[in-house]
């Protein structure tokens, strides 16, 4: 089997992960708990072995020969208009599925512990495994309409997985919120497909990229814009960021496989894809560039300021997709998918290790009750550190070479106010990160651990502490489930615990040490040194019409380079000087002293959920309630009800007119026949 053949079975990459689903959502119930789990890793698995024989393939093709489609049927046909079901295999496409698979693996690996015990076992798996498969028609997608098959598959199943556990009120407004503010972003995304249409005749990725010449610039600008519009929403930017943190209501695993390898990346992946339509209009690379930059720097400050141990990688996320957007406006489109892939590695490393500190705490997420974790949960924690060592842009762990590629590429196009901001915003992520690191896993304990035996008629004759000497504030009381996001301002409930914080089992902390493997290696398929550009060098052809970045000199990377180094030992050493104690009083946290009234807003990033509901509340509420009672029901009821009274009425006279009686019939025909008798002597 030659290699171009054996890139016809692309379709397998997402059809195994589809059957799971399917056959988990039919039979999961039979099937029951652990086995439907194993089976939808094990599927998961097979879709990534067959990731790695699509890449060997791909590499394997002719020179010259860079991407393979595969048409496997017809879609539908109308008119003019002709689409295709096809996979795309080209070094973009398979780059994403490597990594989706890959770390999606995992997370399902990580799921089968974490999940042990769910009453709906069975159908998380199969949600989870719709999830994947959606991401991968995505990404696959060998023209745009197929590419919003996706699109819409990861929208449905982010509902469905971060409301998973819908009893609870918070997660099952999350979810709707998350479902509904996506939608405005697909809105743009439709109407880009239809100007695309109207304009060119095709959605075909092949085809747009070589008639968008013949698009005038204005046209072309909105298409782009519309796109972005579908990006933003996906990939949570401003002003479409706010369902993101509160998708942490979710299981763990879900956040994991949202943050780190589905949903966010869509937005990164359509605009790469997407490319000539970007590089042809400089207006729409602006708006990108500088909306991921605002982004990056806003969602840092929120991020400073967070108790949620989720919640503070949630805004991580935001921020670090703000760098993914500005790469793509500069044009630096390797730069941006490089952090895109040890994004992936280190922030799945950070969720599943926050997972399992929440499963060791009694599901407590509040980081001011906790401290000095490693001493417990000590292969989690190593996986963690790792983990933080890279997001902080540490060298040589893969995020400082992805970060410093990024900060890199928008000097040296001369967007230096964009690259000024990614440097503040790039000291923030050092130091929040670290301040997260120490108050989980370093300083002291604040948290009571109690063994359950001791207890006697419900009050505690004595008691198996181990914390520090502020644990008599922690006696009483034991954390809510109900909501575990912690608000901003929100006193820290005293951490009681029924045993002391524990590991997690080997199928949960096998999945964060290898992926704190790769954020520790995985920059090495970025560097960037000639001959070792290996991501670079698989992702030209795509590219191949993109002007390149290039430093003016050796000096001036290196000297970037080390700036970048600076940035970040600055940022974890000022973390690490304000925390590396922990806190004497968990209500008494050192960055709200320093921030005072700005943590405030900070904290309650910048009140923008709370005027947007209060928008959606007052007036946008109002003008609903006028557009249904008032142009609704008085106007187009009005007007169609008119329309059926007007019927009714004469088709009531006409039968009046049709009684059956010959006496009416005659003098009808009478009356007619007078009236055509005057009418011809008048025109006489």
């Amino acid at each position: 089997m030659n290699k171009s053949s054996m890139l016809d079975y692309i379709w397998l990459v997402p059809a195994l992960p589809l059957f799971g689903a399917a056959l988990l959502l039919l039979f999961g119930k039979r099937i029951g708990e652990p086995i439907a789990g194993w089976i939808a890793t094990a599927l998961m698995f097979g879709s990534f072995v067959v990731s790695i024989f699509m890449f060997g393939a791909l590499r394997g093709l002719p020179s010259g020969e860079h991407a393979h489609t595969v048409k496997l049927f017809d879609w539908f046909a109308s008119g003019g208009f002709k689409v295709s079901m096809g996979f795309l295999a080209d070094p973009l496409s398979v780059t994403w599925i490597l990594f989706v698979t890959g770390i999606a693996t995992l997370i399902h690996l990580y799921s089968i512990g974490y999940m042990h015990g769910d009453a709906r076992f069975s159908r998380f798996f199969a949600y989870l495994n719709l999830f994947v498969a959606s991401m991968l028609i995505l990404v696959l997608g060998s023209n745009f309409l197929v590419t919003f098959l996706g699109w819409e598959g990861v929208g449905l199943c982010s509902y469905l997985l971060i409301s998973f556990w819908f009893e609870r009120n918070s997660a099952a407004v999350a979810g709707k919120k998350a479902f509904v503010t996506t939608r405005v972003g697909d809105f743009g995304f439709m109407i880009a497909m239809f100007l695309l249409f109207a304009s060119l005749g095709t959605l075909d990725y092949a085809a747009v990229g070589e008639k968008i010449g013949g698009i005038s610039s204005g046209t072309i600008t909105a298409i782009a814009l519309l796109l972005f519009l579908g990006a933003i929403g996906k990939s949570a930017q401003i002003p479409l960021h706010f369902w993101l943190p509160d998708a942490m209501e979710g299981p763990t695993p879900v956040s994991a496989l949202i943050h780190a390898a589905t949903m966010v990346t869509a937005g990164i992946f359509i605009v790469a894809r997407a490319h000539p339509i970007f590089e042809a209009s400089q207006a729409a690379q602006d708006v990108v560039m500088w909306v991921g930059a605002i982004t990056a720097l806003l969602a840092a400050t929120v991020a400073l300021v967070q108790t949620d141990i989720k919640r503070v990688l949630a805004y991580s996320t935001v921020s670090q997709l703000g760098y993914m957007f500005l790469a793509l406006g500069v044009g630096a489109y390797t730069a941006a998918i490089g952090l895109v892939v040890a994004h992936a590695f280190f922030k799945a490393a950070l969720f599943l290790g926050s997972g399992s500190v929440i499963h060791g705490l009694d599901e407590n997420q509040d980081i001011r009750t906790m401290g000095r974790l490693r001493k417990y949960m000590p292969l989690t924690g190593f996986g963690f550190i790792v983990a933080w060592l890279a997001i902080a842009g540490l060298p040589p762990f893969a995020g400082f070479w992805a970060k410093d590629e990024v900060l890199a590429k928008a000097f040296f196009h001369g967007d230096y106010a964009v690259w000024l901001i990614g440097v503040v915003a790039a000291i923030l992520t050092a130091f929040y990160m670290t301040r997260e690191t120490f108050l989980v896993w370093f300083g002291n304990e604040r948290f009571a651990a109690v063994s359950a035996e001791t207890e006697v008629d419900g009050e505690v004759a004595h008691s198996e502490i181990h914390a520090d000497s502020h644990a008599e504030s922690h006696e009483t009381g034991m954390i809510s489930t109900e909501s575990p996001t912690v608000a901003y301002g929100t006193a820290p409930a005293p951490a009681r615990l029924n045993h002391a914080p524990h590991e997690a089992p080997a199928t949960m902390t096998i999945p964060v040490l290898i992926l704190a493997a790769l954020a520790a290696i995985g920059g090495f398929i970025i560097l960037p040194f000639k001959g070792f550009e290996y991501l670079t060098q698989f992702l030209e052809p795509v590219f191949e019409t993109v002007k390149p970045i290039e430093a003016p000199s050796f000096a001036a990377g290196f000297a970037l380079s080390t700036l970048a180094v600076v940035i970040a030992v600055t940022g974890v050493l000022i973390g690490r000087g304000m925390y590396r104690k922990g806190l004497e009083d968990p209500a008494d946290d050192p960055i709200n002293r320093r921030l005072g009234s700005l943590g405030r807003v900070f904290g309650n990033a910048y009140y923008f959920d709370a005027v947007l509901a209060r928008c959606v509340d007052g007036p946008i509420r109002r003008f609903a309630e006028w557009i249904a009672n008032t142009v609704d029901q008085g106007i187009i009821d009005g007007a169609v009800n008119g329309v059926a009274s007007g019927v009714a009425s004469i088709s009531s006279g006409v039968r009046r007119a049709q009684g059956g009686v010959v006496r009416q019939y005659a003098l009808v025909v009478f009356a007619g026949a007078a009236a055509l008798l005057i009418f011809a002597l008048v025109r006489s």
